[in-house]
């Protein structure tokens, strides 16, 4: 239950986001959902797209610096705590947060929650113990249609 995410090494000048996603656009490739950070000299760009292996390979021909990462993709109710809740879970549970981004979903009063963890197998089946609902990567592609 595990989505792919790819990562993509961008220096920090102007135009390199829109190559990215012209790339991306030119293989009919949808995103999904997005985060990029920065520092002065480079940033790294996140994405959930509806074709990972096609984006990897797309955007490396055209000279990127990209890779494809395991991430979980959970589904929280979208009020006041409902990320908490989870991320309560998650520390009591000892299991660290490298990163993590979300994305109102389409499906109702949910937010999409992407997580990136050293050991996702062990945060997967603590979730799932849980009852937080763990998003199939075939929802989360599709999500955006």
């Amino acid at each position: 239950m595990l989505v792919q995410q790819i990562s993509v090494f961008l220096e920090n000048k102007s135009g390199r986001l829109a190559e990215v996603t012209r790339t991306l656009a030119s293989n009919n490739i949808d995103i999904c959902a997005l985060s990029i950070a920065d520092t002065t000299d480079f940033g790294i760009l996140r994405l959930i797209v509806n074709k990972p292996q096609d984006a990897e390979k797309a955007l490396s021909d055209n000279g990127f610096t990209v890779s494809c990462t395991d991430v979980i993709a959970i589904a929280v109710e979208d009020k006041p705590g409902g990320l908490a809740f989870v991320l309560e879970i998650l520390q009591d549970n000892a299991i660290s947060i490298e990163y993590m981004y979300a994305f109102v979903g389409k499906t109702g009063n949910e937010a999409f929650v992407i997580l990136r963890v050293e050991n996702p197998e062990d945060a997967l089946r603590t979730l799932t113990n849980c009852d937080i609902k763990i998003i199939p990567s075939e929802k989360i592609y599709c999500n955006v249609k």
